[in-house]
């Protein structure tokens, strides 16, 4: 069930609001409310695999249990803390990469193994990174054992952030799972925040896609020209962010509806002017992950030489690129990611005295070659893609597709350049800052926002193309 989708604005989410709110006088009453509607939120895009969560959530209720237990015993926490890693990555490998690696044994070790039909449980890589936290955040006493299984259940399962996120670490909610407040303020920003999400999707998004979903099919087919090839990659570079941060931006006021608070997972990373500080801007709740369970246990950069630290850098962006997706093109586009954060960190690229716009040029271009390997269907395609945005002697340099496509859509481009940008927050606070003194301005934002939410509903009304890139991740 997407956020982005009738059936979730005006049934799912009003039901849930309306019977969690009747219940707001007790804590353990909303939060059974959650965690039920929770489950069948999961249960509605795969039913069965509504057991794999149940599964999930009382092997790490368990698994917490037992590492509470052992804290004060260095080998068998360490001991429980690797089962937690098997029992959680071992379902993600069935479920996600065991496929990918009989295929490729049987590609090139020359096997038959017999490939089997595993559909992909539905954000599967957010949830057992969830579950981990949660056993890693007991073991190291950043976070209290949670005795309530249903807790647990509520922690893992909960269904603003359940399918893309933001990963939100145990320790962040811990408390607010059972000491929350729910406010007017909280729920009338939370409900601006959903808002802005959902036009960033329905708008700005689902249009960039078809634009790139045309022109990377035609380059399957055949070739682009040159000019074509470039506004499929950068249509593409809008349409994943606004796909994501906006979904981010619905998880988020979703959270502050039911009174919880989640870290922000973007911070306008197209303003940035090296690939470590994209990083450090873009999903940044994976990024925050990786960095507390895999980079500084490793030794981070404060170890003996920069040999480890390069390998460091290897193993997350190597794990980054796995968690992505099951094809060879997320594997490149994560070394791609890790070469160029390596090389900003040997030669202290942050600190080099250049003018800004050549970092920032240097830094999209990189991004925007990333995202080609990240959208093409396999390394073959991403080769034959970015062989078409660097030549033109055999598939031209401009065609009228190109000059279609930015007179149909040259609004969107426009308002998604705008928009990745911190110019709307800016002018955001100059409206509150300035509305006691101007009536009208007080009006502008909620009128604003309604606007969207009719314009928005209108094209879902209508069946507009609304494909989600995170879906299955």
């Amino acid at each position: 069930m997407l956020f982005s989708s009738i059936i979730f604005l005006f049934y799912f989410l009003p039901l849930v609001l309306v019977v969690y709110y009747l219940c707001s006088f007790s804590v353990i009453l909303k939060n059974g409310i959650l965690l039920i509607f929770s489950l069948f939120f999961y249960a509605w895009g795969e039913p069965k695999y509504v057991f794999l969560m149940i599964g999930s959530i009382i092997s790490n209720y368990l698994l917490g249990l037992l590492v509470h237990r052992c804290r004060n015993n260095k080998l068998l926490g360490r001991l429980t803390i690797v089962l937690t890693c098997i029992i959680n990555l071992g379902g993600l490998f069935i479920f996600k990469y065991l496929v990918f690696v009989i295929r490729n044994l049987n590609e090139i070790m020359s096997f038959t193994l017999k490939v089997p039909s595993i559909p992909l449980p539905i954000g599967i890589s957010f949830f057992t990174f969830q579950a981990m936290s949660y056993v890693i955040d007991v073991y190291r006493g950043d976070g209290k054992v949670q005795r309530n299984p249903f807790y647990v259940g509520l922690y893992i399962s909960l269904f603003p952030q359940l399918i893309a996120g933001p990963i939100v670490r145990y320790r962040t909610v811990a408390e607010q799972i059972k000491f929350r407040r729910e406010t007017l303020d909280k729920f009338v920003v939370g409900c601006c925040r959903f808002i802005t999400g959902l036009s960033k999707k329905v708008l700005i998004s689902n249009n960039m896609a078809i634009i790139v979903d045309r022109i990377f099919t035609m380059n399957s087919n055949g070739s682009v020209p040159m000019t074509l090839a470039w506004l499929g990659s950068i249509a593409y570079t809008f349409q994943i962010f606004f796909d994501f941060s906006g979904y981010s931006d619905m998880a988020i006021g979703l959270g502050l509806m039911f009174g919880f608070k989640f870290e922000e997972n973007f911070n306008y990373p197209y303003i940035s002017k090296s690939i470590s500080e994209f990083w450090r801007r873009w999903h940044m709740s994976l990024g925050t992950w990786f960095k507390d369970y895999v980079y500084f246990p490793l030794g981070g950069s404060r170890v003996a030489n920069k040999d480890k630290v390069i390998r460091n850098l290897f193993v997350v962006w190597l794990l980054t690129g796995v968690w992505h997706g099951t094809e060879w093109n997320f594997i490149l586009w994560g070394l791609l990611n890790f070469v160029f954060i390596a090389m900003e960190k040997l030669i202290s690229f942050e600190d080099i005295e250049v003018k800004s716009i050549y970092k920032h040029l240097y830094a999209m271009f990189i991004v925007n070659l990333g995202w080609v390997l990240f959208r093409a269907p396999n390394l073959i395609e991403a080769g034959k893609y970015i062989k078409s945005m660097f030549t033109f002697v055999s598939n031209g340099f401009w065609s009228n597709y190109t000059y279609m496509f930015l007179k149909e859509y040259f609004i969107f481009f426009i308002a998604a350049a705008i928009l990745s940008t911190p110019f709307a927050r800016r002018v955001n606070k100059f409206i509150i800052n300035k509305a006691k003194g101007y009536k009208i301005l007080e009006y502008i934002y909620p009128v604003t926002i309604m606007l969207l939410f009719l314009i928005c509903v209108s094209y879902l009304v209508k069946g507009a193309y609304n494909p989600f890139i995170y879906f299955n991740f």
